[in-house]
């Protein structure tokens, strides 16, 4: 039922393109790396199934996803979906504007949050999972607001942490591998988004 996936794809067409500029859409591009039915991915979204379908069979008319299978669920027959690709670059040759390309750009950045927050909490159960046997999992967390005023000091903030991580990793780097002993890897993620109003 699974199938073989690219690890990235190449978007020539417009139509493709534009797809991808509907971050539902974007979303569930990104959540179909994996085969899934509508009626899940509905749930996963909150959407309604009728409004996932139409959805759907948008996405597989550009080609971005196609149908890999069936299963049968009580009386019903799901058909499942997958996408064609782990990840989606834009051709070059594609005449987008730049309001466009940067519209393409924050929902890419918008889905690849989505992922991350997933991953973290796919990593995390799995590490409660060792914890409850006794491991001691070390790990932590920060969390804080900064004011931004503008698309400058968003950047120049991305900048300034950027070059404080390369900073930090140069300091560390050595320690990979000391008195003969390899140094347990961490993972390390940043994500920075709008602040967003309780009830919105």
């Amino acid at each position: 039922m699974q199938q073989d996936i690219l690890e990235s794809c190449l978007i020539q067409s417009p139509e493709q393109a534009m797809a991808l500029l509907n971050p539902l859409r974007a979303d569930i591009v990104s959540r179909l790396a994996e085969p899934a039915s509508a009626a899940e991915l509905a749930r996963q979204l909150q959407e309604t199934p009728q409004r996932m379908n139409y959805h759907l069979k948008a996405l597989e008319k550009t080609g971005l996803i196609r149908r890999v299978g069936t299963r049968q669920v009580r009386n019903l027959v799901e058909v499942l979906y997958q996408s064609i690709a782990k990840t989606f670059v834009l051709a070059e040759s594609l005449s987008l504007s730049e309001e466009t390309i940067e519209r393409l750009k924050e929902h890419g950045s918008l889905a690849q949050l989505i992922t991350t927050a997933e991953q973290m909490k796919k990593d995390a159960v799995h590490l409660m999972e060792h914890a409850d046997k006794g491991e001691d999992i070390p790990s932590a967390t920060m969390q804080l607001q900064i004011p931004l005023q503008d698309q400058n000091a968003r950047q120049a903030f991305i900048e300034d942490y950027v070059e404080m991580m390369k900073a930090l990793t140069r300091k560390y780097a050595g320690a990979l591998e000391q008195d003969g002993k390899t140094a347990a890897m961490y993972q390390v993620m940043l994500a920075i988004y709008p602040k967003t109003d309780k009830g919105e």
